[in-house]
């Protein structure tokens, strides 16, 4: 039977694969989903999925590498006129070597933060009070994170969100490649959920560790990396403790996206329990100027 017209609804970016899969099939239990993501094909079969299990699923194509995309994506959930109680910014890339954007922007960083921002910016003046905003971030924007520097992580490496967009980053980083992106995107969408959930009292706006995922992509495209790190190396300690899986990371994205405990400004471990972040990152001073500088480049780009 399907849905009633005011049914809730929540948004997933990235509901194709993995955690954001997970995610899409444990919401649309709660109520209606709409899909965000760029292959048509694979929305359509989560979509069929979806609706076979007696949910109701709704597809949006955007491209969040593409800021143009992401506009017209948001004006297409918003035409759409229904009661959103939630938004999952979980679409996230790490590719292991730079890559840029054909507009010549850095893809890791549009892709897992500047896109995520635009989108949740675009939204946040047509969500009901209540209506519950998380961001999937990473631990690994803390130089301090024992498993990351064991890794040979550094952290978050941001010197402007001008320069993190043109890819540039502070020296004496990690020396894989592609990681610094990775690390300061998230870093920015951790301390951006922070400056939002102050601005916006009448929302419940939240960040998610999601732990260590074995079957994400890890490694990017080198295979060999991915079963290395994810089947040998995330078995044995440091790293053991905070192994997860896309299901259960799903249900825990789940679970903050439906709370109604006015719970905002929160950072949830890889367990769904309050965790602390970079000390930059708990820095208001840092939060505020991350989203200023956002806000300022986002408007520059649109111009």
């Amino acid at each position: 039977m399907p849905l009633p017209l005011n049914i809730e609804t929540y948004v997933v970016t990235g509901p194709t694969s993995g955690i954001g899969l997970c995610a899409a099939r444990a919401l649309s239990k709660q109520g209606r989903v709409v899909l965000v993501g760029r292959n048509h094909a694979k929305l359509e079969g989560v979509r069929t999925a979806i609706e076979r299990q007696g949910g109701q699923a709704l597809n949006v194509i955007c491209d969040l590498a593409d800021l143009e995309s992401v506009r017209r994506a948001a004006a297409e959930i918003i035409a759409l006129d229904l009661p959103i109680a939630g938004l999952l910014n979980n679409a996230g890339i790490m590719p292991l070597r730079e890559a840029k954007t054909p507009a010549g922007l850095d893809l890791t960083f549009v892709t897992n933060y500047l896109g995520p921002i635009a989108l949740t910016e675009a939204l946040i003046p047509h969500l009901p009070d209540g209506a519950n905003i998380a961001f999937v971030v990473s631990a690994i924007e803390d130089p301090e994170r024992k498993p990351a520097k064991v890794m040979g992580m550094r952290g978050g490496r941001f010197i402007s969100v001008e320069a993190s967009a043109r890819g540039k980053w502070l020296p004496g980083g990690a020396r894989m490649a592609g990681v610094d992106a990775y690390a300061t995107s998230k870093q920015c969408a951790l301390a951006a959920a922070f400056a939002l959930s102050r601005e916006n009292q009448r929302l419940q706006i939240n960040a998610v560790e999601p732990g260590i995922n074995p079957t994400t992509g890890l490694g990017g495209a080198n295979a060999i990396a991915q079963f290395l790190f994810g089947q040998i190396i995330t078995r044995l300690p440091p790293f053991s403790q905070y192994r997860s899986t896309p299901e259960r990371a799903g249900n825990i994205m789940t679970a903050v996206l439906t709370d109604r405990s006015n719970k905002t400004g929160v950072y949830y471990d890889e367990k769904g329990v309050p965790m602390t972040g970079s000390a930059l990152a708990h820095d208001r001073q840092f939060q505020d100027r991350v989203l200023a500088e956002t806000r300022a480049f986002l408007a520059e780009t649109a111009a």
